[in-house]
């Protein structure tokens, strides 16, 4: 399934599509750090990033973080709320390389063993100093935008919680 996906016979380009896709993502949170994963695909393959991917036809957004967070990272995850939306829009001159609609969520670990798969070559929990150190494991800015949306609303569900 590299670089296309399969939609009724035909074939659905990742790269310069007619279309813009629609993915997921998940600001995971655990004990105050964050999950990261390595890309191991264009785009940004290499770079660090939140887990997630492709939404499959017919599943649900809040099914299709769980499964890509179960599928990058070894993790089952349950998601809490959405974190934000936004496209991701990669040029190659005046052709659009790649475009994607993505649905962030905030997850919380329910189980599973931290191991990289899938699409990741390398996962791991990441403090806030890291992602929020210029250059230090350079992170694009939306995505660091995310995380700390994701995070400070996992540090407010937590401290709501204490209070009860």
């Amino acid at each position: 399934m590299v670089g296309e996906l399969w939609k009724t016979g035909e074939t659905m380009q990742r790269e310069f599509p007619e279309t813009p896709l629609v993915g997921v993502g998940a600001v995971v949170v655990h004990e105050g750090r964050v999950l990261l994963v390595r890309r191991g695909r264009e785009p940004l393959k290499g770079h660090w990033s939140l887990p997630g991917g492709l939404l499959e036809l017919g599943e649900p957004l809040m099914d299709g973080v769980a499964r890509e967070v179960r599928e990058e990272t070894g993790l089952i995850v349950e998601p809490l709320e959405l974190v934000e939306l936004l496209d991701r829009v990669h040029r190659d001159g005046e052709r659009v390389r790649y475009h994607y609609v993505i649905a962030d969520y905030l997850c919380r670990v329910t189980g599973g063993e931290l191991k990289a798969a899938s699409d990741a070559d390398e996962a791991r929990w990441v403090e806030r100093a890291e992602w929020t150190s210029p250059g230090a494991l350079n992170l694009d800015p939306v995505t660091v935008r995310v995380i700390e949306a994701g995070w400070q609303r996992a540090f407010l569900i937590e401290s709501e919680g204490k209070a009860h």
